[in-house]
């Protein structure tokens, strides 16, 4: 809250009219302490300094006149009253050392303090002093004579000294207790005048300090009404109609009043007029809106909830698709495997083929020299057979000597014709051979071409078995990224199922707080009701009026 720099609390105004007053009664307390002490000095002068020297100085003065009479009663009476009046004498001399002593060393001191003497005092003393010396020779020389039985110049000498002497201490005395009396008197006036004095004083202050608090206490409240900007209770009236919530009285404020308290309280509470009508409005509005947020997330929820229902059906299936899926890719990949387990058997085949087809050409090779071996066997087998004939013939030549090597002719000749028949039985299967060999080689030839066919085809198969199991592949991982997004999906639509049932308790909370809003506002009035008493200030009183019903 900011406040000016030059502006005065009123604690502070009303401190400063209070110090001014209390100030000048302080200075008024301690005028007055001084004067009356100085009175009071006077009065103790009096008191306690003249006249207790004017009281010893009349001790002194009863104790010379009785000095005097007891001195003539020495003249007087018989010689055995002589003793008794003698010491009478004695004892009045001593009450008058009584008297003379603090007169003559402490007549300075007194509970008052210490106190000079005045200009005519000690010559005063001094001549009683002396009057006393002198007069105190002579009652001794008195007695003397009167106890050494002089009677007459005892006599005489009373009549013609004695009895001046004690006329003349008498009068000292006398003129000291005068002297008394007159400083008495005037330290009476010097009192009196300081009293008067003190008294117009004091009234004179006693008027400044009235018209100062006049004058203090019209500007306090000048300054007050012009902050309050009325009377406290017009100001108390308006501050409790605003805390009943009535925002909708009419305040006249004085002319030219922009910054008093009553205008501050008229503006704020014709801003808080504004404002609760502004809040009013906007806790009607926010409650109208709640509601149909509320309605509206409530037909929200049936539908997040049908399609949550939905959803989770779809996900379900798409699981199910995707195990189908996975089995099928992972068929597609043991078929892979196997596809290429074939087309490497089938290339093994192939190449095992090219070898066979390459052995049966070496074997028909083969056989061909075997029956080009076979015809010189069987040409063996006949010049052998010559040879045995020529030698059967010779050995039949031969005779008797010639019997072993005819049966050895013959044995040779039994064998190359069995190797003969068997040359001929080898060269017709050996033939047999070749024609079947010829047409195996033509055989295995086609089964090279045919397998080499085979192999290319197991390896297109196997190609395309590769990109069906790559393809089941990425058609699974695609699979297993729809199913998460739709797993995504339904947590999303659980999570705004919840969230909308949240909005929906959300909703009723803001209706329910929008209502309590509107009842906690409701206390405020911005319109009178019909017959409903205003509160209007004019510039010097505060009347109340009744407002007309069309009033706003």
């Amino acid at each position: 809250m900011k406040t000016k720099s030059n502006e005065i609390s009123i604690a502070a105004r009303l401190g400063t009219g209070f110090g001014i007053i209390l100030i000048m009664m302080l200075a008024i307390s301690l005028l007055g302490i001084v004067k009356v002490n100085t009175i009071e000095a006077s009065l103790s002068q009096i008191s306690d300094v003249n006249n207790i020297k004017q009281r010893y100085a009349v001790n002194l003065r009863g104790s010379v006149h009785d000095r005097a009479i007891a001195l003539r009663d020495v003249i007087l009476v018989s010689d055995t009253e002589l003793s008794s009046v003698i010491g009478k004498i004695s004892q009045l001399d001593q009450d008058y050392q009584k008297s003379v002593t603090p007169l003559n060393t402490q007549y300075t001191q007194h509970p008052a303090g210490n106190n000079p003497l005045s200009e005519d005092e000690p010559a005063a003393l001094e001549k009683i002093k002396m009057n006393e010396a002198r007069t105190s020779l002579l009652i001794q020389e008195l007695i003397s004579l009167r106890r050494s039985g002089h009677l007459q110049e005892a006599q005489q000498l009373m009549l013609g000294e004695a009895n001046p002497a004690f006329i003349e201490w008498l009068a000292s005395i006398n003129q000291f207790i005068h002297l008394q009396e007159r400083m008495s008197e005037a330290e009476s006036v010097k009192a009196r005048q300081l009293a008067q004095h003190f008294q117009t004083l004091m009234l004179a202050l006693c008027v400044a300090a009235l018209l100062t608090g006049l004058a203090v206490a019209a500007l306090v409240t000048r300054q007050l009404q012009r902050i309050l900007g009325a009377e406290p209770y017009q100001v108390k009236a308006l501050a409790d109609a605003v805390n009943r919530g009535e925002l909708f009285h009419q305040v006249v404020l004085r002319s030219g009043d922009q910054d008093s308290i009553m205008a501050v309280l008229d503006k704020m509470s014709r801003h808080l007029q504004s404002t609760v009508t502004e809040v009013l409005n906007a806790a009607s509005e926010v409650s109208r809106i709640s509601a149909d947020i509320s309605h509206d997330n409530l037909h929200l929820a049936a539908r997040t909830e049908a399609q949550a229902g939905s959803l989770e059906q779809t996900a379900s299936a798409m699981q199910q698709l995707t195990a189908t899926v996975r089995q099928n890719s992972e068929s597609a990949h043991k078929a892979d495997q196997l596809a290429k387990k074939a087309s490497d058997i089938a290339s093994r085949s192939g190449t095992i083929m090219s070898q066979a087809v390459q052995s049966m050409g070496e074997v028909n090779v083969s056989s061909h020299q075997i029956a080009d071996i076979i015809g010189v066997i069987d040409d063996i087998a006949f010049q052998t057979n010559i040879l045995a004939l020529n030698a059967a013939i010779e050995a039949a030549r031969a005779g008797v000597h010639g019997n072993g090597f005819a049966v050895v002719a013959s044995e040779v000749r039994n064998l190359s014709q069995r190797s003969a028949t068997a040359a001929k039985e080898i060269s017709a299967l050996i033939t047999d051979s070749l024609k079947k060999i010829e047409t195996g080689v033509q055989l295995v030839e086609h089964a090279g071409t045919s397998m080499l066919e085979v192999v290319s085809g197991v390896r297109q198969v196997t190609a395309m078995v590769g990109d069906i199991s790559v393809a089941s592949t990425e058609q699974q991982a695609g699979i297993e990224e729809v199913n998460q997004a739709i797993s995504m999906m339904d947590q999303v639509t659980q999570q705004n199922a919840v969230l909308v049932e949240r909005a929906s308790g959300t909703a009723q909370t803001l209706t329910a707080q929008a209502d309590d809003l509107n009842q906690i506002v409701s206390i405020f009035k911005t319109k009178p009701l019909a017959k409903q008493t205003l509160l209007r200030l004019s510039d010097t009183t505060c009347t109340p009026y009744v407002a007309q019903p069309d009033f706003a």
